[in-house]
């Protein structure tokens, strides 16, 4: 690492020796007090300047984890403008015990949860309510047990000695838990993100340390403010500051090594130690305080109070579990709908594939005797003298060598279909068109073609020969199917969704008797001779090489539904404002 990049910490550590330098040589006075406190605020709110520009400038994955941390120093800096209120504007020393005391003691909650957060892990937000739960349920606690233990010797009877006790030995718990925290947290982190959790856990124990010999001074009358005592807090705040600048110099990427599944279920398990914990100290207070009966009462409320708090948290911990069950239950119902759609299309592209070589061959060894019969037919018909059951004969003859003969022209047109040349083209004025060319289909008007295309509907890549036959084949399909059907209508949409463009052909006739088949090869459900059921499978294909999609329903009102979507084409601009123009 270049020496430039050492730039904040060297600074730092100037900082903490100059102000070790004057805590040295300086006597206490008032002008020292004065120094030290108006020192120390400006260090910590410099700190959390820093954090929240970090949190503004930072990407997202690490905006809560800088905002947290900001937080934090916002509290510490409050506690730190009481203690300049007292000793320089009143010339007082700090009361024991003090107000701001509370608030010294949880500035470091969001630094832990912060720290909690875990920003350095990817993925977060599938798990974010559940997380977030169980570390406002431990937080919560901790809150309780604060008022639980040290407010009773603070608000209810003082007791400086037993309130110092467990005010003293509660902060060195929390401490102590953030350096924890920090630890699990850089064993379990990369790169950057290692490093940062590094200086903060070095930085928390300097200051965890400290602040022990700082309180013992403190009870033995030695310490005031601008001592030796202060340099570990300087130090801290410096050295915290010094490594959050840096981060801009560091890659903290969201790539970390897999954590044991065990140390994930840690948290939740001591969310619920947490919450059985409580009915315990309840009727420890009950049967077994000796503490005066105004503090039990109290420590009996805080209970009850904490009782309603986290298992209202149970419960929204619960919901949230319950939908994300329940979200999960729906994605996989519909990656398995996707892979089962996906599975029959490529089930039907083999087999248009494998039918497609078949029946190429097969027509072609069919349409030789077939012609021949047809010659032969017409030779002898032509010739003349035969009777009329003879002639009756033959015509039938001829006609059904005929319909066969359309009926391989039809397997050879579907067997040589071909990709075919694309080009950007126009679906509205082939929707059009065919709409137009089939207005001789109505029964005399009975049936009603409603065409709908959105403004602005855009030009997708395709072969228009294809797509109008396609567009053809299923409206032609649709009007055969509403044909008995008295006041049947077609109404076809054209609309653009997302990246592409939709096309529906729904109609009100009697729908589909199998729409899971509807493009099987051969399968139609019209009568003998009227179709040969190649028609929807021409279509198939002809959709599938454009790269789209074709799906066939039944409404729940009636009637069938056949939805085309294709890839709009990306036109360039030049062109796309030429058409708007």
């Amino acid at each position: 690492m270049s020496p430039s990049r050492h730039r904040w910490f060297v600074a730092a550590a100037g900082v903490v020796l100059a102000f070790g330098i004057v805590s040295l040589l300086a006597h206490p006075s008032f002008a020292l007090t004065a120094f030290a406190d108006i020192f120390e605020l400006v260090a910590m709110l410099l700190a959390m300047g820093v954090m929240l520009h970090n949190a503004i400038i930072r990407s997202k994955p690490e905006r809560s984890f800088w905002a947290l941390m900001s937080f934090g120093f916002a509290l510490w800096s409050a506690n730190q403008a009481s203690w300049i209120y007292s000793e320089l504007v009143r010339h007082q020393t700090i009361p024991d015990p003090y107000f701001f005391d509370i608030i010294l003691f949880f500035h470091l909650v969001p630094m832990i949860a912060a720290t909690g957060w875990r920003a350095d892990l990817g993925d977060k937000q599938s798990k974010f309510h559940l997380s977030t739960l169980n570390f406002l349920m431990l937080m919560g606690w901790w809150i309780f047990l604060y008022a639980f233990i040290v407010f009773p010797h603070q608000y209810i009877h003082l007791d400086l000695v037993q309130y110092n006790r467990y005010y003293d030995g509660l902060y060195l718990i929390e401490n102590t838990l953030w350096l924890a925290w920090l630890g699990f947290a850089a064993l379990t982190s990369t790169a950057g993100w290692r490093r940062l959790y590094l200086h903060f856990l070095a930085a928390g124990l300097l200051y965890t340390v400290g602040s022990q010999f700082l309180d013992r001074a403190a009870v033995f009358g030695k310490y005031y403010s601008g001592s030796l005592y202060d340099v570990p807090l300087i130090a801290t705040i410096v050295w915290m500051t010094a490594a959050s600048l840096s981060v801009r110099d560091w890659d903290l990427s969201t790539l970390a090594p897999p954590i044991n599944p065990q140390w994930k279920k840690f948290l939740p398990r001591l969310a619920m130690v947490a919450m059985l914990s409580l009915p315990v100290l309840g009727l420890w207070t009950a049967l077994l305080d000796t503490s005066l009966t105004s503090s039990r009462i109290f420590r009996l409320f805080v209970v009850l109070i904490a009782m309603i708090v986290l298992g209202a948290l149970v419960f929204l911990r619960q919901y949230f579990q319950d939908q994300a069950v329940i979200r999960l239950l729906r994605e996989s119902r519909k990656g398995y709908e996707n892979q089962k759609r996906l599975q029959s299309q490529l089930v039907q592209k083999e087999k248009l594939a494998s039918l497609g070589s078949l029946v190429a061959g097969a027509a072609h060894e069919i349409n030789h005797p077939l012609v021949a019969v047809m010659n032969h037919s017409e030779q002898l018909w032509a010739r003349g003298g035969l009777t009329d059951e003879q002639s009756s004969m033959l015509r039938k003859i001829v006609n059904q060598a005929g319909r066969t003969r359309d009926l391989v022209s039809n397997l050879l047109s579907f067997a040589q279909q071909s990709p075919g040349e694309k080009s950007l083209i126009d679906l509205a004025g082939l929707l059009n068109r065919a709409t137009q060319m089939l207005e001789a289909k109505r029964a005399a008007g009975n049936i009603q073609i409603r065409l709908a295309i959105e403004p602005g509907f855009p030009r997708v890549h395709g072969n228009v020969n294809q797509l109008f036959q396609a567009f053809i084949e299923i409206v032609e399909n649709a009007i055969d199917a509403l044909h008995d059907t008295p006041g049947g209508s077609l109404e076809i949409i054209a609309q653009r969704l997302g990246d592409d463009v939709m096309v529906q052909f729904s109609d009100n006739g009697p729908g589909i008797l199998d729409p899971q088949r509807v493009f099987d090869p051969f399968y139609t459900t019209k009568p003998v001779g009227k179709g040969t059921g190649l028609g929807l499978s021409a279509v198939y294909g002809v959709v599938q090489d454009h790269d789209g999609q074709i799906t066939c329903q039944n409404k729940p009102e009636g009637g069938a539904l056949f939805i085309l979507r294709f890839p709009a084409a990306q036109e360039p601009l030049v062109q796309a404002a030429a058409a708007k123009g």
